[in-house]
């Protein structure tokens, strides 16, 4: 029975045009992290079981976990996200490091989940995270950031909402106000965190089984605000609002338009303690979170050291494309080859000066070397998307010439090794 030439369920092989693709996206986004002044860093793909169960969301433990034991009986798991370990590298020389530290990386990640459209077992994530920094102002850096990698891909005013919210405000809501149990709170929390998945009819109805009729309407009144001002008195009056106050005319100073507030923002991992905020696709063809992330105080505390206050956010590159696709910004990338040598007869020995001259110019040379016909090289070429190929034979050699064909248009020179190489850089 032969192999099946299929990848893993939920993974996905990279041709060199999708390769192209996700290196020009990759290079965007370190563009624009640099920028702000964001140094790169990476971790192991595999890390103990400990790290997760501290702090991981629920649903990824239970669910979506890659675990097993190794040889010498320790529990390990795939790396589903990189919070955690950036907490432990953070934690592990807390006294050396010299902050505020400003990290990012775009590691390879792995969950156990149904593959759909902007969600894959195997994923690439940006993730961006700002540590030693307590007040507000590294929040608005960390979600004009995001704005800023989008507005790079030249997504167009509209197309995208920064939702915001605070767990501290959730918090005060459902306990202080609501008066709702550690069960409720996990529930409505798990509820509302899916209230842009489901129905309203529905949503009411799984509402009506965690809290009484009052707080119902309660709740459905607070996720349908979209300003803070028009919160109740006895919710507008908490810090956390004036903290948001703060953060929105913040970020509606420095050019953030998509940014608004939004209970409805929960966010699932439980290691979020105040500023929360996940990136919406407004096409009504893909009307979904495409990332987000928040504060998480006290991750690094879990690893017994001081705690190292932190706002981070994760992108991953499976809902980014879908973005890019949808809204038509995803360029044509030609191959990184800039010329293809085509060899007219047995010249490859002969030929290697003139392709050491050329690369040592920082082009990207490929050679045909086989005894195919010339008109099947050139189609060959043409088939790559390589847009020019350079003919060596005897001839050309002895004379030094050398014939310059662009594919596309059809346009032949006879040029020197020099002027192929102007013409190429």
């Amino acid at each position: 029975m032969a192999l099946s030439t299929q990848p893993y369920r939920g993974a996905r092989d990279f041709y060199p045009e999708d390769k192209r693709l996700q290196k020009w996206m990759f290079a965007k986004l370190r563009e624009i992290v640099e920028s702000f002044g964001y140094q790169e860093y990476d971790a192991p793909i595999l890390e103990p079981m400990d790290i997760y169960l501290a702090k991981t969301g629920e649903e990824i433990i239970n669910d979506q976990l890659y675990s097993f034991e190794d040889r010498g009986s320790r529990k390990v798991a795939i790396r589903p996200e990189m919070t955690p370990s950036v907490s432990r590298m953070v934690a592990a020389r807390r006294q050396e490091l010299a902050y505020p530290l400003r990290w990012y990386s775009i590691p390879n990640l792995w969950r156990y989940e149904r593959p759909q459209r902007g969600r894959l077992r195997e994923h690439w994530q940006l993730n961006v995270d700002i540590f030693g920094v307590a007040d507000i102002s590294a929040d608005h850096e960390i979600i004009l950031i995001a704005d800023s990698l989008l507005k790079a891909f030249k997504a167009p005013l509209g197309s995208y909402e920064i939702r915001i919210s605070s767990r501290k405000l959730v918090d005060y809501f459902f306990r202080e106000i609501l008066k709702l149990n550690t069960q409720q709170f996990h529930d409505a929390s798990k509820l509302i965190d899916r209230w842009h998945k489901i129905e309203i009819p529905d949503f009411e109805t799984q509402l009506k089984a965690i809290v009484d009729g009052h707080g119902q309407k309660r709740l459905l009144e607070l996720i349908g605000t979209r300003r803070l001002d028009d919160l109740p008195t006895e919710v507008k009056k908490h810090s956390s609002v004036t903290e948001l106050k703060k953060l929105m005319s913040l970020l509606k100073k420095t050019g953030a338009e998509a940014a608004a507030f939004d209970f409805s923002v929960i966010r699932g991992m439980d290691y979020y303690d105040d500023i929360i905020f996940e990136v919406f696709d407004s096409s009504p063809e893909n009307n979904r979170s495409m990332f987000g992330g928040g504060r998480y105080n006290d991750l690094v505390s879990l690893f017994g050291v001081e705690a190292v206050p932190t706002v981070g956010f994760g992108m991953g590159d499976v809902t980014l494309q879908n973005f890019l696709e949808l809204h038509n910004l995803l360029p044509r990338l030609a191959p990184e080859t800039d010329a293809a040598v085509i060899l007219v007869g047995d010249v490859y020995q002969q030929a290697q000066k003139v392709l050491s001259e050329l690369r040592a110019k920082d082009l990207n040379i490929s050679v045909d070397s086989t005894d195919r016909k010339l008109d099947a090289k050139i189609k060959n070429v043409a088939k790559s998307g390589v847009k020019y190929a350079i003919f060596i034979g005897e001839q050309e050699l002895s004379s030094g010439k050398f014939k310059l064909k662009n594919l596309d248009s059809g346009d032949e020179k006879e040029l020197s090794t020099k002027e192929i190489i102007s013409s190429l850089i």
